[in-house]
């Protein structure tokens, strides 16, 4: 299940519903094991994978390249550059940059027929429930909670 907090939003004065997180984050050998258990993958070995799969992707995109991993969705670097700017085009250069971010686009499947995309990350069973700021302890994000809210 999933959980969400009101929100007063400033720009326009109204209330809306945002996801938070519960409890602590899903550990990598966690996913190892639950990859293990619904393959013929060790955990070990799926461990060991996934604690590769970060510099494997940096390196990619270090070379100027996108990552589409299928069924999870597709990586890339965006810069940050100063807040000056410059006056002309031949003025831009590297040392304007002074960041540098990851984006994650979901994949996405379209039905045929369709005009909607459904997003491979995002269940079509999610339940919401408004956060009390307690987790029943016979769930799986039982262990506490957090008000940390989601990226939008």
């Amino acid at each position: 299940m999933a959980f969400f907090k009101k929100v007063l939003k400033k720009m326009g004065g109204k209330w809306h519903p945002q996801a938070v997180t519960v409890g602590k984050p899903v550990a990598t050998k966690e996913v190892a094991d639950r990859l293990s258990q619904i393959s013929t993958v060790s955990r070990a070995d799926v461990y060991a994978v996934l604690m590769d799969l970060a510099g494997v992707l940096a390196d990619y995109m270090s070379q100027g390249r996108s990552v589409k991993i299928d069924g999870l969705g597709t990586f890339y670097y965006t810069c940050i550059s100063n807040g000056n700017g410059v006056d002309s085009a031949d003025k831009v250069n590297a040392t304007q940059i002074i960041g540098v971010r990851v984006r994650f686009i979901p994949e996405a499947t379209k039905k045929s027929g369709s005009r909607s995309m459904n997003r491979t990350l995002v269940s079509d069973n999610i339940f919401w429930m408004e956060w009390t700021g307690k987790v029943d302890e016979t769930s799986e994000e039982g262990g506490g909670g957090s008000d940390r809210p989601e990226i939008e």
